[in-house]
């Protein structure tokens, strides 16, 4: 594994943990030696994570629709900046260079590009490690409703084992280091999703 996405919000959230996550996510995204991928903004989440892997000595690159330009303010100092046409162009050049995903907190667009991920690698267009940083808990009711679709017979058991989910950001970059795809699979972690 050479990098890895994160997709976060580009607003803080109301408690500290976000942003003290967000920051530990990017220095051990860094110390691990591996590239930041994320959507190019130096506000919120996004701009916090990319700022701890830059002070830890890491590479980070920004993607960013040239239409956002305007509304988000683009992060100057990135090893890497990169605008695209559209949302679309984004994520795909997003997954093109990127070996692993991690979703942050974040809103609607943070759960689209989840969502996204999740999909293609549930109908096997990937098998890249996809971790969600459970922050406070954040991501619970995430989980609880697509444990739901499982036992509604819209999704299988084994789709629980496409998703790491760690509380602490250490330890999710870890687990995304040592990725086995096959054995992930097979046996995954759905009990404790």
């Amino acid at each position: 594994m050479k990098s890895i996405c994160v997709f976060a919000g580009s607003n803080d959230g109301v408690a500290p943990e976000y942003r003290e996550q967000a920051a530990r996510l990017g220095e051990h995204i860094a110390r691990r030696g591996l590239r930041l991928i994320y959507g190019g903004s130096s506000f919120g989440l996004m701009g916090t994570a990319a700022n701890a892997a830059l002070a830890s000595g890491g590479e980070v690159t920004g993607i960013m629709p040239t239409a956002l330009f305007r509304r988000e303010i683009v992060h100057e100092g990135l090893t890497e900046f990169i605008g695209v046409k559209d949302m679309h162009e984004r994520k795909a050049t997003m997954h093109r260079m990127a070996d692993g995903f991690i979703a942050l907190p974040g809103g609607i667009g943070t759960f689209e590009e989840l969502f996204e991920v999740l999909c293609w690698a549930q109908i096997g267009l990937h098998s890249k490690p996809v971790g969600l940083l459970n922050v406070n808990g954040y991501y619970n009711p995430l989980m609880e409703l697509i444990r739901h679709s499982v036992q509604e017979g819209f999704a299988g058991r084994t789709h629980l084992n496409l998703i790491m989910l760690e509380e602490d950001a250490e330890e999710l970059v870890k687990k995304m280091s040592s990725h086995d795809a096959l054995s992930l699979q097979r046996t995954g972690d759905a009990e404790n999703v």
